[in-house]
């Protein structure tokens, strides 16, 4: 028998054929939050000698008000399966209250019931706000626990039980079908005539059938949601209790859909210092340390902040950081170089992040001190090294004078070297010209009505252009601002308007409407964009021009939308969606150039 690429044994078959023979087929899942909150714990333990056990429901009760606090808000970035801004929409009008309400938010979310129109009104039911509706009394003990609406594929199951009489295993039989086009058909006919001859209605037939079809295969089993609702909460504990280890788990493992920078910049909004890149502190994987409350005055108290990791400097090999952090302390930039032996490129970037700054303050003398040692080695000259003894605060570099990097160039050496905006946030550089333009923030925007217009801005955080009902292309960006984030849609009657700058630029400003959803004030909330700018293009014009010449670009005649008819190209998928067939294509021109990936990109966008 053929064996892994680990040695273990495998199987020649498909998956059908392992089943048809009899065997059970398992999908085991590589999930990469599991590592980070293994991490997670680890640091707990490791800096406050706490062992948790996230399975223990005495040490993580399945109803902490803080956690559920934390999910129905849907500050959700990071945790397993609720930070997307589908999913941090659906939590903040569905707020969960309880472990099931979880489980079928996560189910929720998927095309079956999505394309069967299950959410809306699942959510109507579960607030009080209209009555269960059931397609037959007969069908309510199938679909009781979720108000009424088809969640799980167990429901399917049972109503197809219930009304063909055909038995559980058939059942599943027959749900596995509907995900094979050349078999739904037979099935509909089967389930018609079974359904009369046991005497239900045609209208009842027909609105079961509408609502079988659409579910079809592309849903949850109970028993999956509840496995992924697990990792889902206990996510969400650690980011309510110990926010600090969580966000060291995240960004050492990187599980989920976000840039790192968006991550970090989510663990400022909650308070966690982040402590600088530092060869004599920080390891290859991100850590936590207990740190002053800067903001607790007299007497404050101690709190974990989280230091950045050496495995984030882009060209650092495995083998460098090992020996940054086995040669520790180092005493002066000579003895680190002598001892850790970075790669040039290596230290000088470490030196550009403020990684070296207990050898000298001014970050370009440091890079000079860096060349000047490789090119004695390559003379063959013996540096001095200053060892000193142990406890000794570090050696300065002698001073060369040389202007050091100012702010603007320490952010882009953040940005370019780490991927992330680590000492500060890079909005911050436009605050003023913002401020003049009466941009909403992301925290004000959840104080303003539906259908207000108004200006948003910030960091391109992710950018989607996935399948929806209508077979529309629908551009869906996600902007990151000192306060928070807020998700913007660009419908087609805006691309023309839009387009090509939320694909070609990082920085943006947005002009568009607030939608809440749920209600006028309902949490959930989003703004439809109309027309998009580059920020950093406007304060550049902001410099030259001043304020009048930013307005009165602002106030220019957009393109007037057209051309973004499909033809009837639009591509059917698998799960009753439509694809636009420009989805995958982005306006013509360049990209904005970053030496590193700094925002997300789905499959099935330009972005």
């Amino acid at each position: 028998m053929p064996t892994s690429t680990e040695g273990f044994p495998m199987s020649q078959f498909d998956k059908e054929d392992v089943e048809d023979l009899g065997l059970l087929k398992l999908d085991v899942l590589g999930v990469r939050m599991q590592s980070a909150m293994a991490h997670s714990v680890a640091e707990i333990e490791r800096v406050g000698g706490r062992r948790i056990d996230l399975d223990d429901p005495a040490q993580v009760p399945q109803g902490d008000p803080k956690t559920y606090q934390l999910i129905k808000s849907s500050q959700t970035l990071g945790c397993f399966q609720t930070e997307s801004p589908g999913q941090r929409d659906l939590l903040a009008r569905l707020l969960p209250e309880t472990f099931h309400d979880l489980v079928v938010g996560i189910s929720l979310f998927r095309p079956g019931p999505v394309a069967a129109n299950m959410v809306d009104p699942f959510i109507k039911a579960r607030h009080g706000k209209q009555a269960p509706a059931y397609p037959h009394p007969d069908l309510k003990e199938a679909l009781e626990e979720t108000c009424g609406v088809v969640v799980f594929h167990e429901q399917i199951i049972k109503m197809l039980h219930v009304m063909t009489g055909c038995g559980l295993a058939f059942g599943d039989y027959t749900r596995r079908a509907l995900s094979k086009a050349d078999q739904v058909g037979r099935v509909r006919a089967w389930f018609e005539q079974r359904a009369r001859e046991r005497g239900y209605e045609e209208e009842v037939v027909a609105r079961t059938w509408e609502i079988i079809e659409a579910f079809g295969a592309y849903g949850f089993c109970k028993a999956h949601a509840v496995a992924f609702a697990v990792p889902s909460y206990q996510s969400a504990w650690l980011k309510a209790h110990h926010p600090a280890a969580f966000y060291a788990g995240l960004l050492t493992h990187d599980p989920g859909m976000y840039p790192k920078r968006l991550l970090l910049a989510d663990a400022r909004r909650w308070g966690v210092p982040v402590l600088p890149l530092d060869v004599n502190a920080s390891d290859a994987a991100y850590r936590i340390e207990l740190v002053s409350d800067i903001n607790g005055g007299e007497g404050a108290s101690l709190v974990h902040g989280l230091r950045l990791a050496l495995d984030d400097v882009r060209g650092m090999s495995e083998a460098e950081a090992e020996r940054i952090v086995a040669g520790r302390p180092y005493v002066s930039l000579q003895d680190f170089l002598s001892r850790a032996r970075p790669s040039r490129p290596v230290a000088e970037r470490l030196a550009q992040v403020g990684a070296l700054d207990a050898f000298g303050k001014n970050r370009r003398d440091l890079m000079l001190h860096i060349a000047e040692s490789q090119r004695a080695q390559r003379g063959g000259a013996q540096g001095q090294l200053a060892l000193g003894e142990t406890g000794e605060a570090p050696a300065e570099v002698a001073p060369a004078q040389l202007p050091d990097l100012d702010d603007a160039e320490r952010l882009g050496a953040e940005l370019g070297v780490l991927g992330m905006d680590t000492s500060r946030h890079l909005l911050g550089d436009h605050r003023e010209l913002l401020d003049e333009l009466g941009v909403a923030s992301a925290h004000r925007l959840k104080d303003l009505p539906h259908g207000q217009v108004v200006l948003v801005a910030g960091a391109k955080g992710a950018v989607q252009t996935p399948p929806v009902r209508s077979g529309k292309r629908v551009i869906f960006t996600t902007l990151d601002d000192t306060s928070g984030l807020v998700d913007c849609a660009f419908f087609e009657d805006s691309h023309d308007a839009a387009a090509h700058t939320v694909f070609h630029s990082w920085l943006l400003l947005v002009r568009g409407v607030v939608q809440r959803r749920g209600g006028g004030s309902g949490k959930a909330l989003s703004v439809t964009g109309s027309a998009a700018w580059d920020l950093a293009e406007l304060a550049e014009l902001r410099r030259t021009g001043g304020l009048s010449a930013v307005t009165d670009r602002l106030t220019e005649e957009r393109p007037a939308a057209g051309g973004t008819a499909d033809g009837g190209r639009s591509i059917r998928l698998e799960t009753g969606y439509d694809l636009h067939p420009w989805a995958d294509l982005q306006p013509p021109g360049e990209s904005v150039k970053q030496s590193r990936k700094l925002w997300h990109q789905s499959p099935g966008s330009a972005g």
